[in-house]
């Protein structure tokens, strides 16, 4: 890992947090992510299970996190499976955690080699009533591939028919959507290195620039402060492709006159950033690009104020809807009569801004967290309206990371990368 260590009080806090919520007599077990084939010999890079790593910090394939909190033996309460390395993994691969490191890690007393682990589960599992099996039921999630939990949970369902089943989920989705100060930290250190990303490319951007070579200032940027790159896939997209919500290709030059749409974030110990800022290619704005990109940011800056303790999603929706409608009548983008004759499933402002201003955000870009329950102080959300013109070859989306506080406006985690029309033109032109 690129990454400094992190502290492992956070993790046996996470634990302690999840335990907390389960069943008597109950064990829950996580798994690491799958190692993906591209074809032949090759692979794509590891990724860990996000939940395995918020509740060990453990970042190494093949392992396997086993809680217990009512196990007889007092040893067998937290359990760490983890590969044992040999020579032929030493020499190729590099040596895996021994016992010592990865109890340093997580703070787990209890670590087991791997291939003990079906004699330790069975044993145990002879105590438990009830399995926590840990599904994937994000409300965005739309994973088709079998993963290694799911391979898990059908080999479980097989040897232990008289076992009742819960869901991890449901508990994981409350407690990783309100942040421990050390996480908020570390996606902190994630949106620091994207402000250094941001303002490399200031002066990197003009007209007969390629997108991509945008993206590939951005990643030097990211490798050379300890992130292991982005943090999704970044869009950078020049004129009428800042109008494609997912634009991904970053394969077209960047035309003086056109504005420039940036949907970047760096990944620093697997937590995420996610920001996004517009600039004129040109280096200065015309008069109704920054028209258009003020009243954006006036939404952005509105929508802010009301990520509040007690706000709910959907209303809080519907409010930045009701702000973004005024800003498109005065931009003349639609006018009175759309306004009264809008279909309430779909209103007037949709037609230039369809998407949602916020969702959660920490170890996943779009993060575990609660969103039919009213909203909570160290929940992280983005904050991201924008206003699209596909007849004008515009499209415009500012997007911060903001953390909501006990009392008061949110805390801004972007609040040092530059957003003022202003001070986007004067760093371009220095």
């Amino acid at each position: 890992m690129k990454y400094h260590p992190i502290n492992n009080q956070l993790f046996i806090k996470n634990r302690a947090k999840f335990t907390a919520q389960m069943k008597s007599k109950s064990i829950a077990v996580f798994n690491s992510n799958d190692i993906f084939t591209t074809g032949a010999d090759s692979t794509l890079p590891f990724h860990q299970h996000r939940d395995i790593f918020y509740l060990s910090g453990v970042d190494q394939e093949e392992s396997i996190l086993l809680l217990f909190p009512d196990a007889l033996n007092k040893a067998h309460r937290e359990i760490l499976f983890v590969t044992e390395t040999n020579e032929h993994i030493a020499i190729w691969e590099g040596a895996k955690l021994t016992k010592e490191q990865a109890t340093a890690t997580s703070g787990i007393e209890t670590v087991y080699w791997l291939s003990d682990f079906d004699k330790v589960f069975f044993d145990l599992m002879t105590e438990a009533e009830t399995i926590y099996f840990n599904t994937n039921e994000h409300y965005r999630q739309s994973v088709e591939l079998e993963s290694r939990e799911d391979r898990f949970i059908k080999t479980v369902k097989d040897k232990f028919p008289a076992h009742n089943w819960a869901k991890s989920f449901p508990i994981l989705q409350e407690i990783r959507g309100v942040k421990e100060p050390e996480e908020i930290d570390l996606i902190q250190q994630a949106c620091s290195i994207t402000e250094k990303g941001f303002k490399r490319i200031l002066n990197f951007v003009k007209p007969g620039v390629m997108e991509y070579e945008i993206e590939a200032e951005y990643m030097h940027e990211f490798l050379r402060n300890r992130s292991k790159g982005f943090a999704y896939t970044p869009i950078v997209g020049s004129g009428y492709n800042a109008c494609v919500l997912h634009y991904i290709e970053n394969n077209k030059e960047c035309k003086a006159g056109d504005m420039l749409l940036m949907d970047v974030g760096a990944e620093y110990a697997n937590y995420s950033s996610d920001m996004t800022r517009t600039i004129p290619v040109s280096g200065r704005f015309t008069d109704r690009q920054r028209a258009v990109y003020n009243a954006v940011n006036r939404v952005k800056d509105e929508a802010t104020k009301m990520l509040v303790p007690g706000t709910v999603w959907a209303e809080y929706h519907k409010e930045v809807g009701k702000i973004m409608t005024s800003e498109l009548l005065d931009l003349k983008l639609i006018d009175k009569a759309d306004v009264q004759n809008e279909d309430p499933n779909w209103p007037a402002y949709k037609k230039y801004f369809m998407h949602g201003t916020s969702h959660h955000m920490g170890l996943d870009t779009h993060d575990y967290g609660t969103l039919k329950t009213p909203m909570k102080a160290n929940m992280v959300f983005t904050v991201e309206p924008g206003i699209y013109i596909p007849e004008e070859n515009m499209g415009i989306r500012l997007e911060d990371d903001v953390v909501i506080q006990e009392t008061g406006t949110p805390l801004n985690l972007m609040k040092n990368i530059p957003i003022l029309a202003d001070e986007i033109e004067d760093l371009m032109n220095q």
